[in-house]
């Protein structure tokens, strides 16, 4: 699966720490190893120690055995939790956080592990396969935070398509299929250069951003095809140099020969490798139909816009998806690292 193996390779020998937040799950436990075979990061594993240690006997090792490599932290005994207090009561004071409210919060696997990113205690969290994505984003939200200069926190999956079958080879984004509801134009050109800028860190290709729509290049009017022509216009304004056509419906996006007799005047070319939906609705139908009646592999949904790296698994994922989104939030965290030393004028 060459764009996974991409993703792997570039994340091997990271320094970066990753806390998975639901650490005494046994698959986590399990990625925990796997990300520590394949050198992607250094991991923690959030949780109850006793029941990480049974998880790791079961695979023949021992936390002693992979002191440096993987760590545990036990959010309900942790010496952090006064420390973690205060920073959460910092954080949600204007909220009416209390240090007795703080306290109960901190011993939640998803706050302590979104508290140990916020300290800088790790470089990126993942969570959700055992919590709902509701509370995995909403912690994330509000310990985490909106990277400045971002206007909104949106998401994406990551479309792979790898097998036999598959006409077209490789990886393409699908946004947003997990977080914002019902953007207007304002908040789906947000989502597209935070989408396009997603493509580009996480596979070093130049992005092609599709605007779909049930219209192609004014094959229909209505207020639902205007909002995606505006959305255009204005991701086009904000970042002239993006490769961006819109509205299109998706055949005339991935198809070149739909493309040639459709929308011949557009710059993708039916070759385009980030597809933004109108809605939550078509964006969610949308990757689940590539998935399960295309077999496209989807690895998400990856949160995009927050300070540093939080995402969201499937809670029926499984211990490869979480070594899988595990090399993403690497590389989210790796392309923030570029994007501070570019800002302060250094290059690498």
């Amino acid at each position: 699966m060459q764009p996974l193996r991409q993703i792997l390779g570039a994340a091997s020998g990271s320094d970066k720490i990753i806390a998975l937040a639901e650490g005494d799950d046994p698959r986590n436990v399990e990625a925990a190893l796997m990300i520590r075979d394949e050198s992607v990061a250094r991991v923690i594993l959030v949780g109850n120690p006793e029941i990480i240690t049974t998880h790791m006997a079961a695979h023949g090792t021992s936390p002693i055995d992979l002191t440096g490599q993987i760590d545990i932290h036990d959010p309900a005994n942790s010496p952090l939790l006064d420390e973690f207090r205060d920073t959460l009561v910092d954080l949600r004071a204007h909220k009416g956080m209390t240090p007795e409210q703080a306290t109960t919060q901190v011993r939640q696997r998803l706050t302590f592990a979104a508290l140990l990113v916020q300290t800088g205690r790790a470089d990126g969290t993942v969570g959700g396969s055992v919590e709902t994505t509701s509370d995995t984003v909403r912690t994330a939200l509000q310990i985490i935070g909106k990277a400045p200069g971002a206007a909104m926190v949106s998401s994406f999956f990551f479309m792979l398509y790898c097998k036999e079958h598959h006409t077209v080879k490789g990886a393409h984004i699908f946004a947003d299929c997990g977080l914002v509801v019902d953007p207007d134009a304002r908040e789906l050109a947000e989502i597209a250069r935070a989408s396009a800028a997603s493509y580009s860190a996480l596979t070093g290709d130049t992005a092609r951003v599709a605007m779909l729509s049930f219209s192609t290049a004014g094959s229909a009017d209505h207020p639902k095809v205007s909002k995606v022509v505006e959305a255009t216009q204005r991701a086009k304004a904000a970042d002239p140099d993006l490769i961006i056509d819109g509205e299109l419906q998706f055949d005339a996006a991935f198809v070149p020969e739909v493309a040639a007799s459709k929308a011949s005047e557009s710059s993708l070319g039916g070759a385009a490798n980030v597809f933004v939906f109108p809605s939550l609705n078509a964006g969610n139908l949308g990757y689940k139909i590539a998935q399960r009646v295309g077999g496209a592999t989807a690895i998400g949904p990856v949160l995009q816009g927050l300070a540093k790296p939080a995402n969201d698994l499937s809670r029926g994922c499984t211990a490869e998806d979480i070594l899988h989104m595990a090399a993403v939030t690497v590389a989210q965290s790796d392309a923030l690292d570029r994007t501070r030393m570019a800002g302060l004028g250094v290059t690498t």
